[in-house]
């Protein structure tokens, strides 16, 4: 006989996420609390790639630590490399020249154009789409490979230098760069064809894991988790930096704050990010890549804050100097620590299948959330 709905006894079950699991993008641990198939309570558990890079910064000198932010978001190096130099020059008073800024700009924008096809191949593997995942990562090796001729690297590229970068990028490089954008633009509009108004992903995305603008900046959330609540914040335009402050602002936002418009802002910075590197190569010319540095760089007693807008968020330094060669303190400012901070609260209430498609939507890197 089938008991009555009063008498069926529900026990809470605790469901173990990682920290080797797919779904968890690295190495990231995620306890959920269900009821049923729902989820009533989520503990997130850091750290297990940390690697001690703010202390490292105590133990090598200026000069010997510039490989080492290439490792905190390994799929984003660039902005790593600017979030240090920048704080570095800020301190020690020096100004990059122009054609190096403009260089800075074009690898910036290469990076963050394939950091969010990894992104987007890899989220819609977790929904369940696998044709995207390898057309992503088809245009992300075009990527990969420009940015490896120019500075012989796929991925830590050490090509930032206080006071400028490396060295020169050839014509021939430049005019590579400037080729492939119509490519890409043609491919990003595949992609778009085939998600946008896909019913299966739209019923997979659309209404979960919804935060208001107002949360998002109490939680601190930066980047498109937080352009897509609808608040208009890229320090690319809102604190220049470089080569930004001389181009018009395009900041895409979503009112819409759930996973689907997490979807369409970083869709839509993907398209961003190809015009502006039009305008850079436009604005590319002649002259020196270096300022005048000390061969002995010593940080003074001072300190400052440096930050830049990544493909994730807002990455910042604070760089508290000495009058040494060795940083006093160094603290970095992860946005992917300050993303995932919120995740409870987008997960909260949704079923367990809903779980995956929300955390991949934060779009984290472990190496820079536990540095």
């Amino acid at each position: 006989m089938t008991p009555n709905r009063e008498e069926i006894v529900q026990e809470e079950l605790m469901l173990n996420l990682g920290p080797q699991h797919p779904s968890t993008h690295g190495v990231f641990r995620m306890v959920l609390d269900l009821q049923g198939e729902t989820i009533v309570g989520v503990t997130p558990y850091m750290g297990y790639l940390h690697r001690g890079f703010e202390k490292l910064a105590e133990r090598r000198t200026a000069i010997q630590y510039q490989p080492y932010p290439d490792r905190w978001d390994y799929l984003a190096a660039m902005f790593d490399e600017m979030a240090y130099i920048g704080a570095g020059e800020a301190l020690l008073g020096i100004e990059a020249p122009r054609r190096a800024q403009v260089l800075r700009g074009i690898v910036m924008e290469l990076n963050r154009f394939a950091s969010h096809l990894l992104w987007l191949g890899t989220f819609l593997l977790d929904v369940g789409a696998l044709s995207p995942f390898l057309y992503t990562f088809r245009e992300r090796e075009m990527v990969l490979d420009l940015l490896m001729e120019l500075t012989g690297a796929r991925l830590t590229y050490a090509y930032m230098r206080f006071g400028g970068v490396h060295h020169d990028a050839e014509d021939v490089w430049l005019k590579k760069v400037r080729a492939g954008i119509p490519y890409f633009r043609q491919r990003l509009s595949e992609y778009r064809t085939l998600i946008d108004d896909n019913e299966i992903f739209r019923r997979r995305v659309e209404h979960i894991g919804i935060i208001d603008g107002t949360h998002a900046l109490h939680y601190g959330l930066s980047g498109p988790m937080l352009r897509a609540s609808g608040v208009p914040w890229d320090l690319r335009w809102k604190r220049p930096y470089g080569i930004y402050a001389e181009i018009p602002p395009r900041i895409i936002t979503d009112l819409a704050g759930d996973t689907y418009a997490r979807y369409k802002v970083r869709v839509e910075e993907m398209a961003v990010s190809l015009d502006l590197l039009e305008i850079f190569l436009d604005l590319v010319e002649s002259g020196p890549i270096m300022a005048s540095v000390p061969k002995v760089v010593k940080f003074p007693k001072q300190e400052t804050y440096f930050a830049v807008e990544g493909p994730r968020g807002e990455l910042g330094v604070y760089l508290v100097g000495n009058g040494t060669a060795y940083a006093q303190r160094m603290k970095i400012r992860p946005p992917s620590l300050f993303n995932l901070q919120v995740l409870s609260q987008l997960l909260i209430g949704h079923m367990v299948s809903d779980a995956v498609a929300i955390l991949g939507s934060i779009d984290i890197v472990l190496g820079e959330v536990d540095r």
